[in-house]
């Protein structure tokens, strides 16, 4: 039987801290609450959760595989945003009662779209695609004026909907072209605003409409001392007309501003692959790319024969590039699970969200994680632990051995409760989301 869910009677009822603040720190039910619970992080700020269900090792039968996960209940106390302490159950201490809900790392959502979406707004559905990526630019341009006329409202709502999937942490790229110029990132760093102490968002620089296709360049560079993390591009052969042209620009620009770098590559085919190749090669002439430089999508990968594949993807983990993928299946099935073999990071997110390329976006990064375990036969209670990890980006409760590793005190208290008995289970069932806590502060819940 699994535990019961969280009220939000009992969370007040029982979190003396909660009721010190007199500021409202619980979300009421249900994402659009989110918002109206926000708190400034506060010195000496603490928060006591009893009855937390953590994983505390693995069940192995005689052939020594794993056909089980151990759990315990324990007392956590946070201080300051992070963990303070993880202690001996404790079911008569003053705090918040988690009634036996599992804690796993909160999820990340590591590509989407905040600053153009319909969530929050009427209802479109997506309409007929023409044109390939150029037919679809011809139709932003016509579109986003009116998008962007309340893109702030959209894109808290669209966070809303993250924090009650559980992640607290996104990616978003956010177009930088000629038709919304600046302004569909000064609107979304305004919903970022909003958020800022229940939610965290890294920015890329995204030439939607492509560097030279539409001339965007002037565009970038003024973008990039615009507080963005990342640097984006878009399929630089199909759209700009060259590969190396696009990349170097993109490759200086973040040299100059001290970037990351976090391209959409749909192409497949030779010119996919050509891309991919050049952009290793440009992160090992420019070391202090490694460890921030992505490819989202990356289709090229799935195309390939076994042999060129092991060899790119060899050449990528050295590199220390990433892959963000929306985990594609039918006939684009990434390689995922080589990509992990050679310590390529390999991230998940959504993409699109009720928007004019894509309507079936969830916003629930595990539902993703899901979908990897089936498309890859993750279907032990050991291996759909580990794939846990496309969720909260490689941060698990046990190790491979089985020994606890989360949570400990020092790390952030970034933790969703979960109405599940293990993390095996949370994969597996998509089990609900009951609360988010961010930074030592609840900011979603749901009875």
């Amino acid at each position: 039987m699994l535990p019961r869910s969280i009220s939000r009677k009992d969370f007040i009822k029982n979190s003396s801290v909660l009721l010190a603040a007199g500021s409202g720190l619980l979300a009421t039910a249900g994402p659009a609450a989110a918002a109206d619970n926000r708190t400034a992080p506060v010195p000496g700020k603490t928060l006591t959760l009893k009855n937390v269900r953590l994983e505390t090792g693995f069940e192995y039968d005689k052939e020594g595989d794993v056909v089980a996960t151990k759990t315990e209940l324990f007392t956590i106390e946070i201080r300051d945003g992070k963990i303070g302490a993880v202690l001996p159950n404790n079911p008569s201490a003053k705090g918040v009662d988690a009634k036996g809900l599992l804690a796993l790392p909160a999820f990340k959502e590591m590509h989407i779209h905040l600053d153009k979406t319909y969530y929050g707004d009427k209802w479109v559905a997506t309409g007929k695609r023409q044109g390939g990526v150029k037919g679809m630019i011809a139709l932003e341009q016509q579109i986003i004026p009116e998008l962007l006329k309340n893109s702030t409202y959209k894109a808290e709502k669209l966070i809303e909907l993250l924090q009650s999937n559980g992640s607290n942490i996104a990616r978003s790229h956010v177009n930088i072209e000629p038709t919304s110029k600046l302004d569909s990132l000064k609107h979304l760093q305004k919903a970022l605003e909003n958020k800022k102490d229940s939610f965290e968002a890294e920015l890329v620089a995204f030439p939607q409409h492509g560097l030279y296709y539409t001339d965007s360049t002037g565009l970038m560079k003024d973008a990039a001392q615009m507080g963005v993390d990342y640097i984006g591009g878009l399929d630089p052969a199909s759209i700009d007309g060259s590969i190396e042209k696009s990349m170097d620009f993109v490759v200086q620009l973040a040299l100059d501003h001290q970037k990351g770098i976090d391209i959409h590559l749909h192409e497949s085919g030779e010119s996919g692959l050509k891309t991919i190749e050049y952009l290793i090669d440009k992160v090992n002439e420019n070391p202090a790319l490694k460890g921030k430089t992505f490819i989202s999508h990356c289709f090229a990968l799935a195309h390939i024969d076994r042999k060129k594949l092991e060899e790119v993807a060899e050449k990528m983990g050295n590199a220390r590039m990433g892959v963000m993928s929306t985990i594609p299946f039918g006939g684009t099935v990434m390689p995922i699970p080589t990509l992990y073999k050679y310590g390529v990071d390999v991230r998940a997110g959504n993409d699109c969200i009720i928007d004019h390329w894509n309507t079936f976006g969830s916003g629930s990064v595990l539902q993703k994680t899901n979908l990897a375990a089936q498309l890859y036969g993750y279907r032990t209670e050991f291996d759909l632990s580990r794939i846990l990890k496309l969720a909260t980006h490689n941060v698990l409760p046990l190790d491979d051995k089985g020994n606890r590793q989360w949570p400990k005190a020092g790390d952030k208290a970034d933790l969703v409760l979960m109405d599940a008995s293990c993390s095996a289970e949370a994969v597996s069932r998509i089990s609900p989301v009951r609360s988010l806590i961010h930074r030592g502060t609840i900011v979603f819940s749901k009875s």
